[in-house]
Order: C-alpha cells, then structure tokens, then sequence
C-alpha cells in the first residue's frame, strides 16, 4: 500500500519495480487474508498534471512537437494511472489465490516501465510529466467499482484498459506518421504488454464469474448497465482482443 500512496511518480515507478523483484527472488511473502486500512490518500498522485474534463484536454498536430508531447503526456497519464490500477488490485481485495496478487504485481511493474519509457521520450521533447492537464476518467471507474472485484475486474482492466488495444494502432500510426520512431516503438512494447495485462484481467474475471455461479457474457452486460460503462466506439482491433481472451460471442456482442 505504501507504494500506491505515494505522490512522486518516479519514486512510485523505482518501489513498483524494487517490490516486484523482492516477491521474484523470494525476499517477500504474500498474506492474501490481510485486510488493510488506508491512512493516507489513495491513490498518491503529484499536484501536477491539473486533472480535468476529458472534454478539456488540448489537443495538437503530430506535425508540431508540442502537440506530439501532449500526447505523450496523455499516454504518460494514463501508464501512471494504470500502476495504481495494478497496486488498488492488490491491496483493496482479500482471500484471493496468491497467483491473483503474483499476477497484478507483475502488471503495475510493466506498467511503471511503460510510464518511465513515455515520461523519457517526453523529456527527450523538451517536456515533462505534469506540464499539460490530463482527465481521471480510468480511475473514477476504479473508485466506482472498489467495494466489488467483480465489478472492478469487468469493467477497468477487460473494459476501460481493453480499449486501449483498440485505440494504440491508430495512434501508433499516426505518431510513425509525424517521423516519432521512437515513440511508435515504444507503443508497440506497450500494446504487447497490455495484450497479456487484458488477458489477466480475462482470466480473474472467468474466476470469479465460476465461483460465484454467473453466466460471464449476461454478468458482464448488467455489470456495464450498472455501473454506466462509457459505451464502446469502434474500430475494435479484434486481433489483440482475441489473443486476449475475448470469446467470439464476446467480441461479436462488443460490436458497436
């Protein structure tokens, strides 16, 4: 817990990093029965980026520099965001198995590695992670979901998190486009990362839809009715999605 409390990006991305290591070697051990208290904000976030309104954030042509840092900064936002994902995952749900934990551990460490890559190729452009606004919307969908790891499991990693698999080619492209290699590079280590991160979320979705009894496809559409799921817009890379775990039905009901 400490890690997601805490503010520094940078200083969050080296303990994501050094926890993750110290479980692989053994040095740590996992209490999956504990249940914890937060005595300090959650998630620790910087004062900067200024968080507001999708509707707010700048956008800019992939011709000029500037506007290709925005949407690094954007993509950056998002990593940082989603490193709290992975570690709420961990810290606010009990009694699962300790592959559950293993596995969520492992995802906030490769998203802390996407993020440091982003926040680099940011700085390389003359900027830095908090000089632009950003929107919160992955994490209000987390806040909504924290009393419930089904809800939370459905619709952050397999619903808001999925639809980057969705949105990285098309953007990938676009910034190849504007002569940023390196950037498109950097999108394709993130795109294969978060191909398995969605596969995760797949797999513990399935777990807890057999333990509890649910039908998965009917759970997940009253689940997505519930909670107000921002509604899917196309086009959907069915590729990513299926080595993702998607069922055919599933992806055939995504359809917009």
């Amino acid at each position: 817990m400490f890690w997601l409390a805490e503010c520094d990006p940078f200083l969050k991305v080296a303990g994501v990093q050094g926890l993750a290591q110290a479980w692989l070697s053994g040095r740590i051990e996992l209490d999956s029965a504990a249940v914890l208290n937060a005595t300090q904000p959650i998630p620790g976030r910087p004062e900067k980026p200024e968080l507001v309104s999708p509707h707010s954030v700048k956008r800019r042509s992939m011709i000029t520099s500037e506007g290709r840092a925005i949407l690094i900064h954007a993509l950056a936002h998002i990593e940082f965001n989603a490193i709290n994902l992975a570690l709420d995952a961990i810290w606010r749900f009990a009694d699962m198995p300790a592959a559950y934990y293993s596995d969520w551990l492992q995802v906030a460490a490769e998203e802390a590695l996407h993020f440091s890559m982003l926040a680099g190729h940011l700085q390389r452009l003359g900027y830095s992670y908090g000089d632009f606004p950003a929107h919160n919307g992955l994490w209000e969908m987390a806040a909504k979901t924290q009393h419930d790891i089904l809800a939370r499991i459905a619709l952050v990693p397999r619903t808001m998190e999925a639809r980057g698999l969705d949105a990285t080619p098309p953007v990938r492209a676009k910034l190849a486009q504007a002569g940023d290699m390196e950037a498109a590079a950097i999108l394709d280590i993130i795109l294969r990362d978060e191909i398995g991160h969605v596969a995760t979320g797949n797999r513990w979705y399935s777990y807890l839809c057999e333990k509890r009894g649910l039908e998965p496809i009917a759970t997940y559409t009253q689940l997505a009715r519930e909670y107000y799921a921002p509604a899917l817009r196309g086009p959907i890379n069915l590729v990513a999605r299926r080595a993702a775990g998607f069922s055919e039905l599933e992806l055939a009901n995504l359809a917009p």
